[in-house]
């Protein structure tokens, strides 16, 4: 078997670094700030495409994700929590299956984080951002994921907090799982996956169940 993991709001809380790296671009150009939940609300999108999304000109764009990096890398080890029971929930997949990680986030600053909760060793691939043309809710993170992970024979599960890591695996031609732990309502999770768990540990024991 292979699970798949999203990040944000799936293995790691990390809304204090957003937020305080979108109000310091913000800040920094000179703009009106967007809205908390404005924000919140695109988390799981591109950067370029929340950017976009919360007003800034097409133009504009990649200035001010250029600006955003910059001031995320200085800060998300420190203000980047592990969600509960998540390292749990990695310890127990990896028993029975095969792990990587599947996130719309920078895959440089992904691994630094995953290294800096000790958990980096566990998983077999990481896909990010700069790793493919099309991020979610693309099929391409996934497929890239699986081809790396050689999936011949093997059973493939996608675990996320949002529709579009749902809408990613119903592409990829995968299994998947949401998780209530995360940016999106049940309302919505559940128009995409049929298997819905409270966080990644109760998706990883149906699993290990289902396995058994």
């Amino acid at each position: 078997m292979i699970i798949l993991f999203d990040l944000d709001g799936t293995i790691i809380d990390s809304t204090d670094a957003i937020l305080e790296s979108f109000h310091h671009t913000f800040d920094v150009h000179k703009v009106i700030h967007a809205k908390d939940d404005e924000i919140k609300a695109l988390v799981g999108y591109p950067l370029d495409v929340m950017f976009r999304d919360l007003g800034i000109k097409k133009g504009e764009v990649w200035n001010f994700v250029a600006t955003y990096k910059e001031h995320y890398r200085k800060i998300s080890t420190q203000k980047t929590y592990l969600l509960s029971s998540a390292k749990e929930a990695i310890e127990m997949a990896s028993e029975f299956a095969v792990l990587g990680i599947v996130t719309t986030k920078t895959g440089e600053y992904s691994r630094i984080l995953m290294e800096n909760f000790g958990l980096m060793d566990y998983f077999e691939v990481l896909i990010g951002r700069e790793d493919v043309e099309n991020p979610k809710p693309h099929a391409e993170p996934i497929l890239k994921a699986i081809d790396i992970l050689d999936s011949k024979m093997k059973e493939v599960w996608m675990i996320g907090d949002t529709k579009l890591d749902l809408i990613c695996a119903k592409n990829a031609g995968v299994n998947s799982i949401g998780v209530l732990s995360g940016y999106d309502s049940l309302e919505t999770i559940e128009k995409y996956t049929d298997i819905v768990c409270s966080d990644a540990l109760e998706a990883v024991k149906f699993l290990k169940n289902r396995k058994i």
